[in-house]
């Protein structure tokens, strides 16, 4: 799974339609360590009045009815995040090397924010943020 860190790098260069399966974190201390699964009988999207928010059914043990979607992190699967480098596998234009990532899913996130202009990328610290 992507680090924390890497995905909230990652989530200003991308467009996210959550679905079905779609992980995410919300950034808060109290909470931050959960990830969340969109999933229509437990994370529900509601769309309403051009307003997004995911709604918890069935959460006993803390009091969260919802959140607003841009209050949240997406973490992109390894498969959608190699959906979103797309022709980059075949272009000769931008190439991009990295120190080996201790996962598949930080490697193409890397890949995704070089290939999409986020050029500072300093060395991922060992062990931290892991998701």
């Amino acid at each position: 799974m992507i680090s924390r860190e890497l995905a909230t790098r990652l989530a200003p260069y991308l467009s996210w339609t959550p679905a079905n399966g779609d992980m995410f974190f919300i950034p808060r201390p109290e909470i931050a360590e959960s990830v969340f699964i969109v999933s229509d009988m437990v994370v529900e999207l509601v769309v309403a009045g051009g307003e997004s928010r995911f709604h918890f059914n069935g959460t006993v043990e803390w009091a969260l009815d919802s959140v607003e979607s841009n209050g949240v992190v997406w973490l992109p699967r390894e498969d959608q995040l190699r959906e979103t480098l797309g022709n980059y596998f075949l272009s000769p234009g931008k190439a991009f090397h990295t120190e080996a990532e201790p996962d598949a899913a930080d490697a193409y996130a890397r890949a995704a924010l070089y290939v999409l202009g986020a050029n500072d990328l300093p060395p991922l610290r060992s062990g931290v943020d892991r998701a």
